[in-house]
């Protein structure tokens, strides 16, 4: 590399996050409003540009604490954004993860020095965002169906549980299909990733339904 050839000039590194959430079996993103510009005004994901001193996710969990006050999100590296003209200041790469949370547990800050507001948006309810964020929602969404099939990356969504119907809701969101209620039964209990629990929950106005929990490592 040829540290003095302009080429290599005026190029910065983007940090960005699609925090994901489930609301009553809704699958939500959390976006903010930025005050500056570019794209003043508008919703964006959270994230931001590294500082030359920092390791990857050392600067995302800083974007994400400024711009929401979140501490400790669970981010899984997702992918590489890096068109040469996705930013219109400078060459700017994005490195996006996939971050979740548990909405009761978490409180967002709706004002912080860069961003006038934060708010969940439904999965289908995503406005046009800055930059090329809603690509970047878009491939967040094709790794979480790939992973739901394989992983149990949907543990920090219910940490006290969760009834099949709903769970069975967040299936059908993520995929973006109507799944058979017994077919799917079947298949997430064969899966050997779930146990039941003494407990029973309404969901959706309905009769009560055994609460299931997803197994722990030890177990």
């Amino acid at each position: 590399m040829e540290i003095h050839n302009m080429k290599y000039k005026n190029q910065g590194i983007h940090v960005i996050a699609s925090i994901f959430t489930i609301e009553k079996g809704v699958l939500k993103i959390l976006l903010i409003k930025r005050k500056n510009e570019p794209f003043k005004n508008c919703w964006a994901l959270v994230g931001g540009a590294l500082y030359n001193d920092e390791d990857l996710e050392d600067g995302l969990n800083r974007e994400i604490y400024e711009k929401t006050g979140l501490k400790n999100v669970e981010v899984r590296l997702s992918s590489v954004f890096g068109k040469k003209d996705r930013s219109p200041v400078m060459r700017m790469v994005a490195i996006s993860y996939i971050g979740m949370v548990n909405i009761n547990e978490v409180k967002i800050l709706k004002d912080t020095l860069k961003t006038s507001n934060a708010a969940w948006f439904s999965i289908d309810d995503v406005p046009f965002l800055a930059y090329d964020h809603n690509d970047i929602i878009k491939d967040a969404m094709k790794k979480l169906k790939e992973s739901i099939l394989t992983t149990d990356i949907l543990k920090v969504f219910f940490p006290d549980g969760f009834t099949l119907p709903e769970l069975q809701k967040v299936y059908e969101c993520i995929l973006d299909e109507k799944l058979d209620r017994r077919n799917f039964r079947k298949k997430i209990l064969n899966t050997n990733q779930i146990v039941l629990t003494e407990e029973k929950q309404a969901f959706e106005g309905k009769k009560k339904a055994k609460i299931y929990r997803f197994k722990e490592e030890s177990e």
